[in-house]
């Protein structure tokens, strides 16, 4: 019987078989903006991590490019440091090892003509050395300002051609512009030089496990879907707040702010996928439409004065510490007017949420950091109980910890044990860390690898970062036009004008 013929696959791999992961095949990836702290804390950790867990092929190669005076071995030693202080899996030598092999480092600016020549030159050697076969990702890690020169530059120098059946990716960070216009003309830059399917906009939030979880608990269970409607739902909140201040961000967030860092983004995003129909698959093209509709269908409050909130944090105690309010951080101007603290009211026009309000809110020295979803339902129709009976009796509602404490919690009414019939709240909850033995992988690693593999599911397309601006521009626009921020202490849970915002509607932010 002859052999039959090698056609490149594995005829012993099922797509179907779980018990083998999803391997990368031969690649390489090169850091744009080595030096940062993303990638020492973030992206250098993840590739190590995903060598670690087997799910890098043999000849992977890391190529980092900077400005700093360093030979290969110095990279790998910056790489060495930054996976013994942050990375997720334990160290082990031989699978360091394997990834140093890979490791090059390419010394240069962005516009320089010579640096993207010995780049070119790099990958050349890489492709014979480690057998990469050409597939190279280039993940920016830049300001948003280097975008422009460094995407110029891989045309130019032919680095984004894709040749011989090989592959070439951007990956970009956001922020994907300032505003709309700034947007638009970003992405007619990456696409003069990038077709779509080959650039990959990082929102870290949707490599989150709890994030993907949203669609599996809304479509592989049949006990939630029918609730999630205008029908049962009375109102969602969601909510990213952190403890921190700017810290040394300064020349980023100072006329960036809240409104702009994370709702124009990660909030909007898990609105779109908490709001979303049922997509027709699980890929991308499918995802992304289901998105794309409920973002077109997001509509403003006529009155932004009375459903949109922009402050500052003040001086106060955090933690237990003394706490600097935002105009005494350092680097920042006394008259600017940065949101530090962002809260907005959206609707969403089409039958499934029609009148039901997704109040949307964010910011930084906030009383602790959570992010969560929270599915608050309408109260019963009609109640036989007596009023004292159930005057401690809340909403049902339904919240879902995007971090930290991973999991979700159900909360309901119950019967206090006793002779008489009282009503009180209780919570059932799932945590991921008690629920699995295997512990979840650091965002980066999940994004990291798709990118590699080319699997686009959780990277937002252009159609949704335009559509994203379309909502926040009016907001931000308006608050241009308005006086100073509302202000509130550090280690509080925001402005009173906040509050006053949901008590109009006859509602309280949910306290996490």
């Amino acid at each position: 019987m002859s052999p039959s013929p090698v056609t490149g696959a594995n005829p012993l791999r099922d797509a179907l078989d779980r018990r083998l992961p999803r391997i990368a095949g031969p690649s390489g990836l090169v850091i744009f903006g080595v030096t940062g702290d993303l990638s020492r804390k973030k992206l250098m950790p993840a590739v190590y991590d995903l060598a670690n867990r087997g799910l890098l092929p043999p000849g992977f190669s890391l190529v980092g490019f900077a400005r700093r005076e360093w030979a290969d071995e110095d990279f790998a030693q910056v790489v060495h440091d930054a996976v013994k202080e942050h990375s997720r899996t334990p160290f082990r030598e031989e699978v360091w090892q394997q990834l140093a092999q890979g490791m090059r480092f390419v010394q240069g600016s962005f516009d320089d003509d010579a640096s993207f020549e010995s780049l070119r030159d790099t990958i050349d050697e890489l492709n014979r050395a480690q057998g990469t076969g050409g597939n190279f990702a280039f993940y920016l890690s830049v300001p948003p300002g280097s975008f422009p020169v460094v995407i110029q530059q891989l045309k130019k120098h032919g680095l984004a051609d894709q040749n011989d059946g090989a592959w070439r990716r951007a990956v970009i960070e956001k922020p994907f512009g300032h505003d709309l216009k700034s947007a638009e003309e970003l992405n007619s830059l990456v696409h003069e030089v990038f077709q779509p399917e080959q650039v990959f906009r990082i929102d870290h939030y949707l490599g989150k496990e709890t994030v993907q979880n949203i669609l599996a608990l809304r479509f592989a269970n049949q006990m939630f879907e029918p609730l999630w409607n205008r029908s049962y739902v009375d109102h969602v909140q969601i909510t990213m707040a952190e403890d921190i201040g700017i810290g040394g961000r300064a020349g980023y967030y100072d006329g960036i702010g809240a409104a702009r860092d994370v709702i124009q983004n990660h909030l909007l995003q898990l609105l779109a996928l908490t709001a979303m129909e049922e997509p027709a698959s699980f890929d991308a093209d499918a995802l992304a439409a289901e998105k794309t509709k409920v973002l077109g269908a997001v509509r403003l409050p006529s009155d932004l004065g009375a459903s949109t909130v922009r402050a500052q944090y003040t001086a106060g105690w955090q933690g237990g510490a003394k706490a600097v309010g935002y105009l005494e951080e350092e680097g920042i101007d006394q008259s600017s007017r940065t949101d530090t603290y962002a809260a907005i009211k959206l609707e969403i026009d089409n039958r499934r949420w029609a009148g039901v309000p997704f109040y949307l809110r964010a910011g930084k020295r906030l009383g602790r950091r959570v992010t969560e979803i929270a599915v608050v339902f309408q109260r019963a129709p009609h109640s036989p109980f007596g009023h004292t009976a159930t005057e401690e009796l809340g909403q049902n509602a339904m919240v879902i910890r995007v971090q930290p404490d991973e999991g979700m919690t159900v909360r309901f009414g119950s019967k206090v044990p006793g002779t008489s019939m009282e009503i009180r709240d209780v919570s059932m909850d799932f945590a991921y860390g008690e629920s699995f033995t295997e512990s979840s992988p650091e965002a980066y690693e999940r994004l990291i690898l798709d990118v590699l593999l080319g699997d686009a599911n959780l990277f937002p397309r252009t159609e949704e970062v335009e559509l994203s601006w379309k909502i926040l521009d009016p907001i931000e626009q308006f608050w241009d036009a308005e006086g100073a921020p509302a202000q509130y202490p550090a280690g509080t849970w925001g402005p009173a004008e906040a509050d006053e915002m949901l008590a109009r509607d006859g509602r309280s932010w949910r306290r996490p």
